[in-house]
């Protein structure tokens, strides 16, 4: 009778449990903070100019730290300059769930890149404060330093910040180190703010698509897959400069005319080989230059992303091999040099990707699998932990300027997703 009893009695907790309404976000309480972060280095376009070390950024920092002690969290600065805010957990020795994005904006950008994910962090602990929830693993918020200039911050924790990445102008026009230096971090002992794969359980960041997937498919949220990998190369087209009077059509060889057939080459390969590959001519120039001048040189650029680096050389190999046709076919030579910037694929953790899903499943949002087509922070943190990420939808697919926009439900909706998922994770070990 006992056991009976007992068996009732844990049936009844459960069911209770599962009847207890789902912990989720605020969206007037997100796009309050969203408002409040504008107002830092604020454009006459309706974006922000917050580009790292700059003024506006350093008083949106202090903005962010007294937000974070005014939710009890201890708040650090680790010597990258990332800001970092503690919230104990109730296991002693358990490694702390980290999440957050970054504050920092290219020059005329807009209120939501990066800024989504630190007020969806900042969300979530006050999601859980109202609730009076200790989880059993500590809660490390961070916002990283300077992510728009090439990930500085993030890349400092993982231990890949190098004293030659520290000697690059910023987009502030500082040097990086001395950018660092500025907003309390300490340059010299960079190594400091290296985090171990012990230190760490896991690292979710929550971001904007940054693309028109998710509005055009009529979707809430975005599991991502991975950040995409990325290699460049430049082409040189080589022909013959001539007169642009005196040279009849079928004695040309123009360079240019060569550079135009591979730029639409590129194109078509990235659009029939099946998968999510894109490829991309963005730069272009045609010597000596003249508009009575046949080009006798052009340089291009390629640039191919990829989750997979054995697709981003496939495609690569297609397009080498039409470019060998292209150059008999004109009489033109056409080479290629691969560019020492690859930043390769950064698969998502499976398991998080499934964590994210259910926790998307169980809020009842629609979502879909997907690759970040972009480069984050958590590309750098998914070396040392198990990363997740989450997206909402850019409204027009438009970002990294003032007209970027997400609403304050799609916020909401992807830091109740981020809230469940650090609750999951917390839940397993």
């Amino acid at each position: 009778m006992r056991l009976f009893v007992g068996f009732v009695a844990l049936m009844l907790s459960q069911s209770l449990a599962f009847a207890q309404p789902l912990l989720t976000a605020t969206a007037e309480r997100m796009q309050s903070r969203i408002e409040a972060l504008a107002a830092f280095g604020a454009n006459p376009e309706g974006g922000v100019s917050r580009v790292a070390f700059t003024d506006a950024d350093l008083a949106a920092r202090e903005w962010l730290k007294a937000e974070l002690r005014e939710l009890g969290l201890s708040v650090r600065t680790d010597t990258a300059g990332n800001i970092i805010g503690r919230r104990e957990g109730s296991q002693p020795g358990f490694p702390p769930i980290m999440f957050g994005s970054h504050i920092d904006s290219v020059p005329g950008g807009g209120n939501y890149d990066g800024q989504v994910g630190v007020v969806g962090a900042l969300e979530v602990i006050s999601v859980l404060n109202d609730a009076d929830i200790t989880t059993r693993h500590p809660l490390e918020f961070v916002s990283f330093t300077d992510e728009e200039g090439g990930l500085v911050g993030s890349r400092a924790m993982v231990g890949k910040l190098t004293q030659a990445g520290m000697d690059v102008v910023s987009n502030s026009g500082l040097v990086t180190r001395d950018g660092i230096a500025r907003v309390g971090g300490d340059p010299e002992r960079i190594a400091e703010a290296a985090r171990s794969p012990e230190s760490l359980r896991a690292f979710f960041e929550l971001h904007i698509e940054q693309g028109g997937i998710l509005e055009q498919k009529n979707l809430q949220i975005g599991v991502v897959e991975g950040i995409v990998g990325i290699q460049w190369w430049d082409i040189t087209v080589s022909g013959v400069a001539n007169h642009g009077g005196t040279t009849p059509m079928p004695q040309r060889v123009d360079a240019l005319v060569s550079a135009s057939e591979l730029t639409l080459a590129i194109n078509r390969i990235a659009l029939e080989l099946e998968g999510r590959q894109v490829a991309t001519v963005g730069r272009i120039e045609a010597f000596p230059g003249a508009p009575n001048v046949v080009p006798g040189k052009v340089v291009m650029s390629l640039e191919v992303r990829d989750l997979s680096e054995n697709k981003i050389w496939e495609v690569f190999r297609l397009i080498e091999a039409e470019a060998a046709r292209i150059a008999t076919a004109r009489g033109t030579t056409i080479s290629f040099t691969e560019l020492d910037t690859a930043s390769p694929p950064a698969p998502t953790d499976t398991e998080t990707r499934d964590i994210i899903e259910a926790a998307a499943k169980r809020l009842g949002y629609s979502y879909q699998r997907m690759p970040s087509g972009a480069g984050h922070d958590a590309q750098d943190l998914a070396q040392i932990t198990p990363t997740g990420m989450i997206f909402v939808p850019s409204k027009g697919g438009i970002s990294h300027s003032p007209f970027e926009y997400t609403s304050p439900e799609d916020m909401a909706r992807g830091a109740s997703v981020l809230l469940q998922a650090i609750l999951a994770t917390d839940d397993q070990s």
